[in-house]
């Protein structure tokens, strides 16, 4: 394996910091799906400033930012680019302190390097001079993806997409993700995360469960011809696009017949009591 410090062997000769993120502070707010978003929230998270001086940048000229990356487990962490560190003044405190610019040092990287630690950290942000970073926490070069980097088919009783991280897959053409999703029909749930009602869906297109999601990634559709789902696009998308998750609950052979899939359909909703107490209309 390749140490992360000699991965990076081309930094300036200046006191540099780096940060591991986990969340805002909030589970619900996790830092790698704020930087794959390019959400403004993953530099506010980075240039936070405490009244505590070991969770502050101090005289740091740069910070090299990384996110947990969860798909692959706690040790595990996504390069979320090197800033340059410009103080704000007067100071602030418990709130955004700093102005991080992105600069160009491994800007390729970003998004597409994984390193693993030794060990778990154990808390929600974790600063340590960049120097010291190999006396304890020993990071190495995991994976270095091609492209932006998501994560491979985790196997269909492991998926829990929101909705950003489905339109991402499909408007990507993710190879490992296609591959799997379009050889398989089946049963999947849609759970709106503001209120917890469920959505009970089938997929029996010819390109299985792929063809059918990718109808709620497309921009310009969301609903998949769902009427319940057009009213709320109509009257608000950002619920959709903010709150909604898609897991798998059953697959079936991509030459199974229709009336089959369906009648399985109707087997969930009556479990799930959707139509009842979810989204489903009929």
């Amino acid at each position: 394996m390749i140490k992360l410090t000699d991965f990076f062997n081309k930094l300036p000769n200046e006191e540099i910091k780096i940060k591991f993120n986990m969340n805002a502070g909030n589970p619900d707010m996790r830092a790698w799906d704020l930087l794959l978003e390019d959400s403004p929230e993953w530099k506010n998270m980075n240039a936070y400033k405490s009244r505590q001086p070991s969770n502050n940048l101090g005289n740091a000229r740069y910070l090299i930012a990384f996110a947990q990356y969860y798909p692959y487990g706690p040790n595990y962490y996504i390069f979320g680019g090197i800033y340059k560190i410009e103080k704000i003044i007067p100071e602030l405190f418990n709130t955004v302190g700093y102005n991080l610019v992105l600069t160009d040092f491994y800007k390729d990287y970003i998004k597409r390097l994984i390193i693993k630690l030794k060990k778990p950290i154990g808390r929600d942000i974790y600063l340590r001079k960049y120097s010291n970073i190999d006396d304890n926490l020993e990071p190495e070069v995991y994976e270095v993806a091609p492209s932006t980097k998501l994560g491979n088919f985790m196997g269909y009783n492991n998926i829990l997409l929101t909705h950003k991280e489905m339109q991402y897959i499909i408007k990507n053409e993710e190879p490992t993700w296609k591959n799997a999703l379009s050889k398989v029909k089946g049963i999947y749930v849609i759970t709106d995360t503001s209120n917890g009602e469920l959505y009970i869906g089938s997929a029996s297109g010819n390109d299985g469960i792929w063809q059918r999601w990718s109808s709620y990634a497309n921009i310009n559709n969301l609903t998949g011809g769902n009427k319940i789902f057009e009213d709320m696009k109509n009257n608000n998308k950002d619920r959709i696009i903010n709150n909604f998750t898609y897991s798998i609950l059953e697959i079936f052979d991509i030459k199974t017949n229709q009336e089959y899939i369906l009648q399985r359909e109707s087997y969930w909703k009556n479990v799930l009591k959707t139509k009842t107490f979810g989204m489903n209309c009929n």
